[in-house]
């Protein structure tokens, strides 16, 4: 229960994640955002696997990696803030929601974000043991069972967001003024990530 609590309150926290889901569903409706919040579980595996297999190790101990895949992820965060001002296109009524090329565009932009954020490999190598006890007989198996876990809140909370966002998305399309503006607050938003990272 611990566990769950603590991973409620990490995913309800709005993040990367959360911001590229409930973009997802106002640009391009629900069901762009459950394919977001796919994406944003999808990129969670990666960690997952680096925190089993000690290799989120490495960058505990070597700054160099640390300080690369750090900075790889800010230079994606401030390409999708230029993406995002750039996107004339994005908050329009008549986006094909249907295109599956669009589909595979919004889980690849997911799965990056959150593969290019090191701070999610640290988190899962300092969270995930705290709740496998020492000498376990099967910890690796533990930890994949949590993870689990993780992931599907992390997906649950995620479609909640970007459903309630496309919810609204009649109302915000219907106003251009509003969309000028909610393209500008999410371009800064993923600015302001990327540069709270770097600086981190």
């Amino acid at each position: 229960m611990e566990f769950l609590l603590t991973t409620l309150v990490m995913t309800v926290t709005p993040g990367t994640g959360v911001l590229y889901t409930v973009s997802a569903g106002l640009s391009r409706g629900p069901r762009a955002s459950v394919v977001a919040a796919v994406g944003c579980t999808l990129g969670i595996v990666p960690h997952m696997l680096a925190a089993i297999t000690g290799l989120a190790a490495l960058f505990h101990t070597s700054a160099l990696a640390f300080q690369t895949l750090k900075y790889l992820g800010v230079a994606y965060l401030l390409y999708m803030a230029w993406k995002t001002l750039r996107d004339q296109s994005a908050l329009t009524a008549d986006q094909d929601d249907g295109a599956p090329r669009s589909s595979a565009r919004v889980i690849v932009d997911a799965v990056l974000l959150n593969l290019l954020n090191p701070k999610l490999t640290l988190f899962f190598f300092a969270f995930l043991p705290q709740f496998v006890p020492a000498g376990h007989p099967h910890a690796a198996l533990r930890m994949v069972e949590l993870s689990g876990y993780f992931m599907l809140l992390t997906f649950v909370v995620f479609a909640a967001y970007g459903r309630f966002a496309a919810a609204m998305r009649d109302h915000v399309i219907a106003r251009p003024a509003v969309v000028t503006w909610l393209r500008r607050v999410f371009a800064g938003a993923f600015a302001a990530l990327g540069a709270k990272l770097a600086l981190s």
